[in-house]
């Protein structure tokens, strides 16, 4: 009777372990391990702006775009991280950078999100953790997604990662790099 009463224990242990750690790196439907590394082509996104209207990834090339992923909206990093990029949102479209946030929330909840924070750029209902899992983004504390940015080039091939990132200077960071790739660039 101990014995099983033991062996639930250590299961439960070892799940709610699982849950709060996260599962460690993620296998991406192409079989490889890992975040998407520098040079690959980046996967199809699709978001909604602020008047409702679809944002496809592939419809940027030509330009560059970020896609961040972060865990769930209204948290406090995930609204200072989205603030940020609403906050240097002129500064990237200057750079003629487009914006997509990402994460597992509904439509519905990034819509109010939006609305209470003012976001202007496209966010990306991942419900079924697709968009996550072609990244490469791990997950962490049970299905929430981890905090990593990545800049897509004019080209749509993945430019820079930020596995982790600081909420506050992400958007900056990733205007500067933007910059930096946009000076290189023959016109």
């Amino acid at each position: 009777m101990q014995t099983t009463s033991t062996v639930r224990v250590c299961i439960w242990g070892f799940l709610l372990g699982v849950a709060l750690v996260g599962c460690g790196e993620t296998t991406r439907p192409d079989g490889n391990v890992g975040l998407l590394p520098v040079g690959s082509v980046a996967p199809e996104i699709i978001g909604e702006d602020a008047a409702g209207n679809p944002v496809k990834l592939s419809d940027q090339k030509g330009k560059m775009s970020v896609v961040f992923f972060y865990p769930k909206d209204g948290t406090p990093g995930c609204t200072k991280q989205a603030c940020a990029f609403r906050d240097a949102f002129d500064k990237l479209q200057q750079a003629g950078v487009t914006v997509f946030g990402v994460s597992r929330d509904s439509v519905e909840s990034h819509r109010e999100f939006r609305k209470e924070h003012s976001l202007p750029f496209a966010m990306v209902a991942d419900e079924s953790g697709e968009a996550m899992s072609a990244y490469g983004v791990p997950s962490k504390f049970l299905i929430m997604t981890a905090r990593v940015t990545f800049l897509i080039d004019h080209e749509g091939k993945v430019a820079q990662i930020w596995p982790e990132v600081d909420p506050a200077v992400d958007a900056e960071r990733v205007l500067a790099a933007a910059n930096e790739i946009a000076a290189r660039k023959p016109s």
